[in-house]
């Protein structure tokens, strides 16, 4: 099986292997905030495939603000959007 980072690369062509774990993508705050959106890109690069059950994954809010919160320009939001498929997929 793929590593979610081949996933996400794959599924909407974004390299979360760009990260450089300065966490600006966390000042995203909403409710539904299980695991900050830097720690999750972090889960994704050690394929911790917990990132498929995050309730931050799932989280209209932090999706609507997440395409340009990467100063590194990730686009966060594919990054999700790819995430959110593969839970789906996988029916997690």
């Amino acid at each position: 099986m793929p590593s979610l980072r081949q996933i996400i690369k794959d599924a909407s062509g974004e390299n979360v292997n760009l990260c450089q774990s300065c966490l600006d993508c966390d000042i995203i705050s909403a409710d539904e905030i299980d695991v900050p959106l830097g720690s999750l890109v972090q889960m994704i690069l050690f394929n911790d495939e917990e990132a498929l059950t995050s309730k931050t994954l799932w989280s209209e809010a932090v999706l609507a603000e997440s395409r340009y919160a990467c100063r590194k320009g990730i686009n966060l939001e594919a990054v999700l959007l790819a995430l959110r498929e593969e839970a789906k997929r996988r029916k997690v």
